[in-house]
């Protein structure tokens, strides 16, 4: 054993980490990796670069082929995510693990056995009592007998957080903690890990927002196609220099935002309510246009309504009474007072040029079917365009070619089922898709949710070449930064009700932050966005 291996101030060292599935696809090729005590390290890389692999080996999820890996100085087998808390080491998903209906402190000592608890399981007020001093010491905004279905996003994600460190775990690893926050909660967040690093804990996030990287970590460990590139110090790097370690190659990162050209009106929305399971609003009296040659920016945290207000245009959801959307096609047949698409079903949208084009977070539960290959998949929008008995399979073929190619989606062949796929392909599929329709109304929802640095730009490039042919395009986004850079508008939703529509061009995240989170009086609300529309056709 080296030096290094046994200096206990690396809190873990991973030693030639070699990970394969099935014959074919290597996620990991000997990665070796150091991850210091009292230090924020990010781990950056393209989809399926082997980062949240790699992170899965350490966290116990999966377990390596080839390797070695040593915490404070030991040589450790971690076979399971029990292994890996025993040993201090703690994951935070992406994707929450709560059962709604328990408390917070019911949810931190789920499934901990009473043995490993010192007896504090079945003592409630012992576990909120030690749940308080972990949120004291590292100022968390939690409640103990709190019940997580009246928590906020970032109230569950802090639980979670909560969860790993009530089990002694002082290394985490947060993968894409920000993805679904407001700028505040985000430099919340950031100033918590600021604390644990303080307090001498490592930590590990996984995230794509290049200015997130900067802003936070200490350190950045770059992964490319699964094999260690190298690291370097946060402080001596820029986004340029990240992105051309992580891609090989020189990037443009400039998103490109050119002005309206004629814009004409494509879709005015009027009262849209839409009303959830449970009978309460999930979307109430959205009101704004939408014109060719522009892009409208939608942002709101999870939940805001931006789900529901894309389904209800696209027919996929009933609006309810009194709710008006309609659409105005560019040769003007429709008149000043264009097509209700009230009660017409998808097809029949669809029909008229307006193509939703939808990333949710179940890729496969929507839009694309996982057993079938590419060429299936492109064929599903089109064999209702065949005028015989057998299905046209050619021009489905072209098409998956085409996208294949151009969104670089790494197949082993256009046949393979696209549950083989990676999150990221499978989205490639998916949005490279429905781009090609050539729609008058484009509606895209987390459209690079997901995908890696180049294949995100490339989806701006995109976007922006449909503007210029005069299509109306309606994004919603995560990420403030690329809504500010790439839209002309942003419309800004919060529990339902849109809280204003600002000039893309002015807006800053901090202004958008609050609006995504504090709700104004509804009709002061609906005369900034009468205001908005107004000031769009003087334009």
């Amino acid at each position: 054993m080296s030096e290094n291996e046994k200096d206990i101030s690396a809190a873990v060292r991973l030693v030639g980490i070699t990970k394969t599935f099935g014959t074919k696809v290597v996620a990991n090729k000997n990665v070796s990796l150091t991850i210091n005590r009292g230090e924020i390290l990010s781990v950056l890389g393209e989809n399926g670069s082997g980062k949240t692999t790699l992170m899965n080996i350490l966290s116990g999820i999966y377990y390596p082929d080839e390797g070695q890996i040593f915490v404070g100085g030991e040589e450790v087998s971690i076979a399971s995510p029990r292994d890996a808390l025993r040993l201090g080491i703690g994951m935070i998903h992406q994707h929450f693990k709560l059962v709604d209906v328990f408390t917070a402190a019911e949810n931190i000592v789920l499934g901990i056995p009473p043995e490993e608890d010192g007896g504090r399981r079945l003592d409630m007020k012992a576990v909120a009592r030690r749940v308080r001093e972990i949120c004291a010491r590292y100022g968390f905004d939690i409640e103990p007998d709190q019940k997580v279905y009246e928590m906020t996003v970032s109230q569950k994600q802090t639980l979670e957080i909560v969860k790993v460190l009530y089990r002694g775990a002082d290394i985490l690893i947060l993968d894409e903690p920000t993805a679904v926050l407001t700028p505040q909660e985000t430099e919340k967040l950031f100033g918590v890990m600021r604390e644990m690093k303080k307090d001498g804990c490592a930590v590990v996030i996984i995230t794509h927002k290049l200015h997130e990287v900067l802003s936070i970590s200490d350190r950045v460990a770059i992964l490319r196609k699964g094999e260690y590139i190298g690291d370097v110090k946060t402080s001596e790097a820029t986004e340029l220099s990240l992105t051309e370690m992580m891609v090989g190659k020189k990037v443009a990162l400039d998103i490109e935002r050119p002005e309206p050209v004629n814009p004409s009106l494509r879709l005015s929305v009027k009262n849209l309510t839409v009303y959830g399971a449970e009978g309460v609003p999930a979307l109430k009296d959205a009101a704004f246009d939408l014109y060719g040659g522009e892009i409208l920016g939608i942002a709101g945290v999870s939940g805001c309504g931006s789900k529901e207000l894309l389904e209800a245009i696209a027919g996929l959801q009933t609006p309810a009474e009194g709710s008006e959307v309609r659409f105005h096609p560019s040769d003007g047949s429709a008149g000043k007072e264009g097509v209700s698409l009230i009660g017409l079903t998808p097809r029949q949208i669809k029909e008229l040029g307006v193509h939703l084009s939808f990333v949710p977070e179940d890729r496969l539960g929507m839009g694309l079917v996982g057993s079938m290959g590419m060429t299936g998949n492109m064929m599903l929008k089109s064999y209702e365009k065949g005028k015989s008995f057998f299905t046209d399979t050619q021009s489905p073929k072209k098409l998956a070619e085409d996208v294949k190619d151009d969104f670089g989606v790494v197949t082993p062949s256009l046949s393979t089922p696209v549950r083989r796929l990676s999150g990221g392909n499978v989205q490639k599929v998916l949005v490279g898709r429905e781009i090609a329709s050539a729609p008058e109304v484009l509606m895209t929802a987390y459209a690079v949710r997901g995908l890696d640095i180049g294949t995100s730009y490339q989806i701006y490039r995109l976007l922006n070449e449909q503007k210029k042919k005069g299509v109306a395009v309606l994004y919603v986004g995560e990420d403030l930064d690329v809504l500010v850079a790439l839209c002309d508008r942003i419309l800004v939703l919060c529990a339902g009700q849109i809280t204003g529509i600002v000039d893309g061009r002015e807006a800053t995240k901090e202004g958008i932050g609050l609006l995504m989170t504090k709700l104004t009086d509804p009709m002061q609300a609906k005369n900034e966005t009468g205001a908005e529309e107004k000031e769009g056709e003087k334009a």
